[in-house]
C-alpha cells in the first residue's frame, strides 16, 4: 500500500504540547518502550495459542470481539446483525466479513477523538504497515493487506505474541470451564505463558442467568454437596486449586457494586439456600454477593490468589439487546459507585493482612481522590487498578494519576491493565498508558517536583514492575 507523507502516527502523540515537558516525557518513554507487555487481566480467547490457527479475516478479528467498536456504531444506528455479531435466535446476520469492514471504515469517522481510534491506527501501523488513514475510498485494500498478512506464519497468533513482546498473557474463564485450552498450552513445546484467570461470577451471583444450574454443575465437578453451604464453599476452594493448577494468580470479580458481608453461619445458609430456589429480592441478592466476595476474600488469604473487584457497572441496560444477543454487546453503562462502607465489613475482617491481595477498579471518577486513593493509601491488602473501561482513554488516565498519588503514592497502583477481547490491541493500549504516565512524569519533572532519574524509576514501575508485583507473577521466570 502505498504511504502518505504524514505519517499514521505521530512519535510525540499523546505527549504535552510544552517544548520542554515534551522533551523529557520522550526521554522517559524512550527508555520504557521496549520493556516486555504483562497483561494481567483480559478476555482474549485461549484456544488462539493452544490451537495455533490462523486468524480468520480482519472483520472477526478485529471488529466483531470488539464491543467498544460495535457500541459506538449501534449508537449511529448499524445494525449488530450488520457487524456479524451473532443472535441468540440464530436469526440471519452478515456473513461477509468483507462487507462487515466495509461497514466498519465508511464509519471510521465516528471514533475520531476516542481511543478506538489511537488503537486501531495503532495497529494498522505497527503491525500491518499501513501508514493511510482508514476509510470508505481504501477500505478494499486496507481489507486485502490485513488478509494478505493473516495468511501468514508471522501473523498466527503465538508470533504476534513473541512478537508484541508479551511476557505473560492472562485470560478469564468460568469456574465451570474445564480449561482444556490452557492444558494444552501448558503441555506444548511452545514457551509463552499465558494464564487463566477465576471468574466465579456464574455460580456467586443470583441474578447471573443460570446460576441454580451452575451451583448444581459446580457439585458435579467437584464432588462436594452444592446445596449446603459448607459443600458449596468447599466445591469454590476445590475449582480455585484447579485454576491455580493451570497458572492462575489472581480472581475477578464483577459485582453491581463493591457491597461486602460478614454474616454468622446460619444468616450465609438461609441466604444460600433462599439462592438456590431463586427466591432472593433485589437487596437480598446483593447482601448473598457481598458476603461471597468476603468469602473469596478469606480463600484468597488461604491460596494467595490475588483478588480484582471491579464494581459499578449496570450489566445489560438495553435489554433488547441482552434478549437478542446475550451478554457483553456493549450496553453495560457506569453507575454511581461508593467504596468506604461497601467495604467496611470485609476489611473489619480482613483488611490489615498484608498478605492478602486485593486490587479495585471503578468506574466512577468521583470516587479516587474522596475514596479509593485514601483507602489504598492506608489498608495493606488494597491496591488501586488502573483507569479501567470507559476509563483506558487518555484523558481519564491523567486524571486518575492527578486525583490517586499525592494521596496513594505510585506503589500503591497495579501498573496497567488492558482488560480486552481485541488481541491485536494490546500493544496499543500499553503504549498509550505509558505515553500518558511518561506525559505525566514529565510534568512532575518540569516542575521540579521530582528530579528525572525517579521519574525514570517510576516510568519503569508503571510499565512493568508494579503489575508484576500486584499480580503476584515475580515468582516464575516469565519469557517474552
Amino acid at each position: 500500500m502505498k504511504n502518505e507523507p504524514r505519517a499514521l502516527l505521530d512519535p510525540d502523540r499523546l505527549f504535552a504540547s510544552d517544548p520542554a515537558q515534551r522533551k523529557i516525557a520522550r526521554r522517559l518513554y524512550e527508555a520504557i518502550e521496549e520493556l516486555p507487555i504483562v497483561s494481567p487481566h483480559g478476555h482474549t480467547d485461549a484456544h488462539w495459542f493452544s490451537e495455533n490457527a490462523p486468524f480468520a479475516d480482519p472483520a472477526h478479528l478485529l471488529i466483531v470481539p470488539d464491543h467498544y467498536l460495535f457500541r459506538m456504531l449501534y449508537s449511529r444506528g448499524i445494525p449488530l446483525e450488520r457487524l456479524g455479531i451473532r443472535r441468540n435466535d440464530g436469526g440471519a446476520v452478515e456473513e461477509d466479513p468483507r462487507a462487515i469492514w466495509r461497514t466498519f471504515a465508511q464509519n471510521y469517522h465516528l471514533f475520531r477523538g476516542t481511543p478506538s481510534r489511537l488503537w486501531i491506527d495503532h495497529t494498522l501501523s505497527t503491525v500491518f504497515g499501513i501508514h493511510e488513514r482508514l476509510d470508505a475510498n481504501n477500505a478494499d485494500e486496507t481489507y486485502d493487506e490485513i488478509d494478505r498478512c493473516l495468511k501468514t506464519e508471522a501473523f498466527q497468533p503465538r508470533a504476534l505474541f513473541e512478537r508484541f513482546g508479551i511476557e505473560v498473557l492472562a485470560t478469564t474463564e468460568s469456574p465451570l470451564d474445564s480449561l482444556e485450552q490452557h492444558r494444552q498450552i501448558r503441555e506444548s513445546p511452545w514457551p509463552g505463558r499465558v494464564v487463566t484467570t477465576f471468574r466465579p461470577d456464574p455460580v456467586v451471583d443470583p441474578d447471573f442467568e443460570g446460576f441454580q444450574h451452575g451451583v448444581r454443575e459446580l457439585g458435579g465437578l467437584t464432588g462436594e454437596d452444592t446445596e449446603s453451604w459448607s459443600g458449596y464453599l468447599r466445591a469454590l476452594a476445590a475449582r480455585r486449586d484447579f485454576f491455580r493448577a493451570l497458572g492462575a494468580t489472581a480472581t475477578d470479580h464483577g459485582h453491581p457494586s463493591p457491597r461486602t458481608a460478614d454474616l454468622d453461619r446460619k444468616s450465609c445458609e438461609r441466604l444460600f439456600a433462599a439462592a438456590r430456589a431463586g427466591k432472593l429480592n433485589a437487596a437480598q441478592a446483593d447482601e448473598f454477593r457481598g458476603q461471597m466476595l468476603t468469602e473469596m476474600a478469606r480463600m484468597s488469604l488461604d491460596d494467595g490468589l490475588v483478588m480484582q473487584i471491579h464494581p459499578g457497572s449496570v450489566r445489560n441496560h438495553n435489554r433488547d439487546l441482552f434478549e437478542a444477543f446475550g451478554r457483553d454487546v456493549g450496553a453495560d453503562i457506569p453507575a454511581r459507585t461508593s467504596y468506604v462502607d461497601a467495604l467496611r465489613p470485609l476489611l473489619d475482617r480482613l483488611g490489615n493482612e498484608p498478605r492478602l491481595s486485593i486490587i479495585l477498579f471503578t468506574l466512577d471518577e468521583s470516587t479516587l481522590t474522596r475514596e479509593l486513593a485514601p483507602l489504598a493509601g492506608h489498608y495493606p491488602t488494597l491496591t488501586l487498578g488502573p483507569p479501567w473501561w470507559f476509563l483506558d482513554s487518555p484523558e481519564a488516565m491523567l486524571r486518575f494519576r492527578r486525583a490517586t498519588t499525592e494521596t496513594a503514592g505510585f506503589q500503591n497502583t497495579a501498573g496497567f491493565n488492558d482488560d480486552t477481547r481485541a488481541f491485536l490491541s494490546i500493544p496499543a493500549r500499553h503504549d498509550v498508558a505509558r505515553r500518558i504516565d511518561c506525559r505525566y512524569l514529565a510534568e512532575l519533572v518540569a516542575e521540579h517536583r521530582l528530579e528525572e532519574d525517579e521519574a525514570l524509576e517510576v516510568a519503569a514501575d508503571l510499565a512493568y514492575h508494579l503489575v508484576r508485583r500486584a499480580y503476584r507473577l515475580e515468582h516464575e521466570t516469565l519469557t517474552s
